[in-house]
C-alpha cells in the first residue's frame, strides 16, 4: 500500500506556494487592519506630556514669580506637591481633574488685567492655555525631566520585518554600527539623504586630529595611505594606544579642572600642581575606566590605602584658587573654594546648573535651597584652609632624600604595626593632620602678618580652637626664631588655665620642625599660646612665627641602638621638598555645615548634614557621608546624569556640538536632545557594555558611518538643515586653541616629543605678563622646549597665554564646561604675525630648502601644502600660493635687509627663495582649511 502521508519537506513546498500565491491578499489586509487601528487610536486626544509640553510653558511665563526664587501670593510652581498646597488665599490653585474650578486656570482665561496672569503681560497663547487646561483636566501629573529620568537599554531602531519575518527588512548599505540607525532614523524622518563617506585622506587628518590632537607623523601616514591591507578600524586602534592620546583628552579636562600654574585673584602666585596634568595624561593613555577616573580625582585619598597617584588626583578640587592678597580672609576663601568645588563637581560631572541654589531655591529645576548646602557638606571638611603655602601638599623628595624615603618607609612597615607605620609614613609624605597657624583668633599683641603666618610679640597671646588631645602628648611645631631668650606657654581653655606645656624657643632658624613634650590630657580643648621673650627691644617686633601645629603621640620607642628609623623620620620630615596640593579629610575635627541665607556666608542658618538631592535615587545605605560616598554615588548604575554628560562631552569634541548643545546645563532651561535616544543608548553603553572604557566609546562613535561622511554640504543639505543637526554630513568644525597650536608644531617638523613635566614658556612678547605683587616674570622656555605641545604651555590665571585666547581658550579661574567657538579677525592676525607661527613657518621653510627630493618652487609649495592640510593641492591653490611666492620672491630680491630679517637672521639660509618660502607656509598655516576639521 502506497505512503499517502506527505513528507515535511512536500508539506513545506506547499505551505510557500500557498504563501505566495496569497501574499498580496495578506498584505492588503494587514494594511486594513493597520488603517483600522490607527483611526481607532487617533479617535482620543492625546496626553499631555509635563516634560516637554507643560514645564516649558511654566518656565517661561510663570516660574519668575513663582518659582525657587520668588514665591508671590504663597503659590510656587516648582513641584506638584508645591502647586498642591494652598496658597495665601487659602485655597490650592490646582484642582486636579477639573481645571475649571482651578484658581490657575480662571487666571489665565480672566479678561480682567488686574486678575489675569502673567501679571502685567501678554496673555498666554489660546495653544498654551489649552494644553494646561487638558494638563489640570488629566489629573495634573507631574514628570520628571527627561535628564533625571533612570537609563535603561534603549531599543536600536533597525528596520524590521514584516509578518514575523516573512517580509525581510531592505538593508541600510550605508550604516556602519548601531550608532548609524539612530542617525539614518532621523534623517528618514527629515527627508534627508546621508552623505557618502570622506576619502582615506580626509579621514586620516580628521580622526588624527580628534584622537590625538594633531596631525599623525609621516610615517604613520606613508603606512596607512600606501599600505592597502590597513583597514580603517586598524588605524584607530593604532591611534588609540598613542602615548600622545593621553595629552589631547587631557587638555580638554583641564578646562573642566579649571587648570592653572598660579593661584588666582590679585598676586595670582605661582603653583606647583603640574603633576596632576601629569595624572591625567596617564589615566587617559591607560584607558582609566570613567567611573574610577572621576572617584579618584573627587576622593582619591579617601580610598583604602591610596598610592601617591590617587593623591594627585585629588588636585582636580585644589586647582580652586587661593587669595595671597594681605588683609583678607582666610575663612571667606576657603569657603569660596569650598562653594567652587561643589558648583564645578555639578557643571563638569553632572551638567546641571546646581550653583543657582547657592542663594535661593533653583529657578528652574527641582532643587531647594537648603539642598545645595547640604551637597556642601560632603566638601567641607578637608583640611585645606586657603593657606599661602597651598597645605595640604604630597610632598616630593628628591636626590638622597627620596632614597631615605625608600629607607624609611621599609623601616616603617618592617618595626611597627601596621596603624602605626601608615600614620608616620602619611606624615612625613604631607605633613598631615596639622593645624595652620593662620587658624588662631583672640590676637593680642600678636597677627597673622600678610593674613599668612602667625607671629607673637612680646606678652603676645592668641587662642586655638577644639584641639583633639586625646592620647597626644607631644606637639610639634614649624616655625622661625628669631631671637633667643623666647618662652612658648600653652593654656588649658584660658589664658589663666593649666599649663599643658611650657617651652623654651632658642633660635633654630627658619621654618624648621621641632618637637615638644605636653602634659597629656584627654578631651577637645582650646589652647591659648602666651609667649615672652625679655630680649625683644621693639613693641610690634614679632619673636616668633608660626607656620602650623601637630598634636601627636611620640615617635615609637625603638628596639634598635643605632635610631635609625627616627633619624630618617627627622631628615625627611625637615627636608626641603616641592609639593602638590592635594585633598585630605580631616579626622582629628569635624566642620560643622550651615546653610547660608541668601548665600552669605556670614549669615548661617540651620546646620545640615551631607546629602544628596531628593530630586535623584538616594545614596545607598553603604555609602559613606563623605566624599567617597558621593563618588560611589555618582558613578552608580542608577545616577541618571553622569553617563549621558560624558557620552555627550566626547561627542561634542568629535562633532563640534553636543546632541546636547548646552554642555553645562542638562536641565530644563539647556537645549533639548536632538536624538535623545541615542545619547541614552550611548550613555547605557559606556556603563555596561564598554565597562566605563572611554577608548571603547570613542571607537564606537569613530567608527560609525555617521562620523565618517563627507563634510561637503549639497544645496538640498543646506536646505533642509542647515546647522547640520541631524547629521547627514559630517560638520566642518574650526580647532581648538591647542590643536591650532600642535598641528603648526607637527606640519613644521619641530613638535618636541617630550611628555610630562612642569610647564613651559614659548614665546610670549616682552612685557605682556605683568605680576606686580611677585615680581616674576614670562623667561621664554630655551631650546626643544619652546615647542612642546600647547597643553604643557604655563598657564597664568590673569594672563592667559595671548594666542590661546585669541582662539577661545579660557581664563579658568572656574571651570568651563564648554568653549563657544568664534572667528574674527585677531585669529588670522594670529596666524599671520605672532612670532611663534612665524618661527614654525621659518623652520619649515629651512626644512623644505633642505629637502634635495624637492628641486623647485612648486614641489616644495606641493609638499608643505600635502602636509599641511592631508590632501594634494588643487591646480587652482597651487597657482595662488605660487602667485604669492614670486611676489614675496621679487621683493626679497630687492630687499636682502629684508629677507635676511624674516630668515631670523639666520647665519646658514640668507636667500630670497628660502624667505619668500616662508612667506607661503605662514599663508598656509592662516588657510580656513588649516584652522578647520572637515
Amino acid at each position: 500500500m502506497p505512503n499517502t502521508i506527505p513528507s515535511l519537506k512536500q508539506t513545506t513546498m506547499t505551505i510557500k506556494k500557498t504563501i505566495t500565491k496569497w501574499r498580496w491578499y495578506i498584505i492588503f489586509c494587514v494594511l486594513l487592519a493597520a488603517i483600522g487601528t490607527s483611526a481607532f487610536l487617533g479617535s482620543g486626544a492625546s496626553h499631555v506630556d509635563f516634560s516637554t509640553q507643560v514645564k516649558p510653558i511654566l518656565n517661561k511665563n510663570c516660574i519668575t514669580c513663582h518659582g525657587g526664587v520668588k514665591q508671590k501670593g504663597g503659590f510656587s510652581m516648582m513641584t506638584r506637591a508645591d502647586m498642591l498646597k494652598p496658597s495665601e488665599s487659602g485655597k490650592p490653585a490646582i484642582v486636579p481633574g477639573d481645571a475649571q474650578a482651578s484658581p490657575l486656570y480662571q487666571h489665565l482665561i480672566s479678561k480682567d488685567v488686574e486678575e489675569r496672569m502673567p501679571y502685567k503681560e501678554d496673555p498666554l497663547s489660546e495653544k498654551d492655555i489649552n494644553i494646561l487646561r487638558q494638563w489640570i483636566d488629566e489629573g495634573a501629573n507631574w514628570g520628571n525631566h527627561w535628564a533625571y529620568q533612570p537609563l535603561s537599554i534603549v531599543d536600536v531602531p533597525k528596520p524590521k520585518g514584516w509578518l514575523f519575518g516573512l517580509f525581510p527588512a531592505p538593508k541600510i548599505d550605508w550604516v556602519k554600527n548601531d550608532i548609524d540607525y539612530f542617525i539614518y532614523d532621523k534623517l528618514k524622518t527629515q527627508n534627508i539623504t546621508p552623505s557618502i563617506e570622506a576619502d582615506k585622506e580626509t579621514l586620516l587628518r580628521r580622526v588624527s586630529l580628534d584622537i590625538l590632537g594633531m596631525p599623525v607623523s609621516d610615517s604613520v601616514r606613508q603606512w596607512y595611505l600606501s599600505t592597502p591591507s590597513v583597514s580603517y578600524e586598524t588605524l584607530v586602534d593604532t591611534l588609540l594606544a598613542s602615548k600622545h592620546f593621553g595629552e589631547r583628552w587631557a587638555a580638554m579636562w583641564l578646562d573642566l579642572a579649571r587648570y592653572a600654574d598660579t593661584k588666582g585673584y590679585e598676586r595670582d602666585d605661582r603653583r606647583n600642581i603640574w603633576r596632576y596634568r601629569d595624572w591625567l595624561i596617564k589615566a587617559f593613555n591607560a584607558d582609566m575606566p570613567y567611573n574610577q577616573f572621576l572617584t579618584e580625582q573627587i576622593a582619591g585619598d579617601l580610598l583604602p590605602n591610596p598610592t601617591d597617584d590617587q593623591l594627585i588626583a585629588t588636585a582636580f578640587h585644589r586647582n580652586t584658587m587661593t587669595n595671597d592678597e594681605g588683609g583678607t580672609d582666610n575663612e571667606e576663601f576657603r569657603t569660596s573654594a569650598v562653594l567652587d568645588r561643589v558648583n564645578t563637581t555639578w557643571e563638569t560631572i553632572m551638567g546641571t546648573t546646581f550653583a543657582c541654589t547657592q542663594c535661593h531655591g533653583h529657578p528652574y529645576e527641582p532643587f531647594r535651597h537648603n539642598e545645595y548646602y547640604q551637597f556642601v557638606a560632603f566638601f567641607n571638611n578637608t583640611r585645606d584652609n586657603d593657606t599661602y603655602e597651598d597645605y595640604p601638599l604630597l610632598r616630593h623628595f628628591s636626590n638622597k632624600d627620596s632614597l631615605d624615603y625608600v629607607k624609611f618607609h621599609g623601616w616603617a612597615q618592617g618595626n611597627l604595626p601596621a596603624d602605626k607605620a601608615k600614620d608616620i609614613i602619611n606624615f612625613v609624605k604631607t605633613w598631615q593632620p596639622t593645624r595652620y597657624s593662620l587658624e588662631v583668633d583672640s590676637l593680642q599683641n600678636a597677627a597673622l602678618y600678610d593674613t599668612k603666618w602667625l607671629g607673637l610679640r612680646q606678652n603676645g597671646t592668641c587662642r586655638l580652637q577644639n584641639v583633639a588631645l586625646d592620647n597626644k602628648s607631644q606637639l610639634l611645631m614649624r616655625y622661625t626664631s628669631k631671637t633667643t631668650g623666647g618662652i612658648l606657654n600653652i593654656h588649658l581653655d584660658s589664658l589663666n588655665g593649666a599649663v599643658l606645656a611650657s617651652i623654651k624657643v632658642d633660635t633654630q632658624g627658619k621654618n624648621k620642625i621641632k618637637a615638644f613634650d605636653i602634659q597629656p590630657i584627654s578631651g577637645t580643648h582650646d589652647l591659648f599660646f602666651k609667649y615672652k621673650n625679655p630680649n625683644l627691644k621693639k613693641p610690634d617686633e614679632a619673636g616668633i612665627m608660626f607656620d602650623w601645629f601637630s598634636f601627636k603621640e611620640p615617635f615609637p620607642k625603638q628596639n634598635t641602638r643605632d635610631n635609625e628609623g627616627e633619624k630618617l623620620y627627622w631628615s625627611l620630615l625637615n627636608a626641603n621638598t616641592s609639593g602638590t596640593p592635594i585633598m585630605i579629610e580631616n579626622t582629628d575635627f569635624k566642620r560643622n555645615t550651615h546653610v547660608f541665607e541668601r548665600g552669605n556666608w556670614l549669615v548661617k542658618a540651620e546646620k545640615v548634614e551631607p546629602k544628596v538631592p531628593n530630586a535623584f535615587p538616594q545614596m545607598r545605605a553603604t555609602m559613606p557621608k563623605n566624599r567617597l560616598g558621593l563618588a560611589q554615588w555618582m558613578t552608580d548604575k542608577q545616577n541618571p546624569l553622569v553617563a549621558r554628560v560624558a557620552v555627550n562631552r566626547f561627542w561634542e569634541q568629535l562633532f563640534g556640538v553636543g546632541l546636547v548643545e548646552t554642555l553645562e546645563d542638562f536641565g530644563s532651561q539647556g537645549f533639548a536632545p536632538t536624538h535623545p535616544e541615542l545619547l541614552d543608548y550611548l550613555a547605557y553603553s559606556l556603563m555596561n557594555e564598554c565597562n566605563w572604557s572611554v577608548k571603547k566609546l570613542l571607537k564606537k562613535i569613530v567608527l560609525s558611518a555617521t562620523y565618517r561622511q563627507s563634510a561637503q554640504a549639497s544645496s538640498p543639505h543646506l536646505a533642509l538643515d542647515p546647522n547640520n543637526k541631524y547629521y547627514g554630513r559630517y560638520s566642518r568644525v574650526r580647532l581648538s586653541a591647542e590643536q591650532v597650536r600642535d598641528q603648526a608644531l607637527r606640519v613644521s617638523g619641530v613638535l618636541c616629543d617630550k611628555m610630562y613635566g612642569a610647564s613651559v614658556m614659548p614665546y610670549q612678547p616682552y612685557g605682556l605678563w605683568e605680576s606686580p605683587w611677585n615680581g616674576q616674570t614670562w623667561k621664554q622656555s630655551n631650546g626643544e622646549d619652546q615647542y612642546r605641545r600647547a597643553l604643557y604651555t604655563y598657564w597664568k590665571r590673569s594672563s592667559p597665554y595671548p594666542s590661546m585666547l585669541t582662539f577661545d581658550g579660557v581664563v579658568r579661574e572656574v571651570c568651563s564646561a564648554r568653549r563657544v567657538r568664534t572667528n574674527t579677525p585677531l585669529q588670522a592676525l594670529v596666524t599671520m604675525n605672532d612670532s611663534a607661527y612665524v618661527d614654525m613657518a621659518r623652520i619649515a621653510a629651512f626644512k623644505l630648502t633642505d629637502n634635495a627630493q624637492l628641486t623647485d618652487a612648486v614641489q616644495k609649495i606641493s609638499h608643505i601644502y600635502n602636509k599641511a592640510i592631508g590632501k594634494n593641492i588643487s591646480s587652482q591653490k597651487l597657482e595662488s600660493l605660487t602667485k604669492l611666492y614670486q611676489t614675496a620672491l621679487l621683493q626679497f630680491k630687492k630687499d636682502p635687509k629684508k629677507a635676511h630679517e624674516m630668515l631670523g637672521r639666520s647665519e646658514k639660509y640668507k636667500e630670497p627663495e628660502v624667505a619668500a618660502l616662508v612667506v607661503v607656509n605662514n599663508a598656509i598655516f592662516n588657510l580656513d582649511e588649516f584652522v578647520t576639521k572637515y
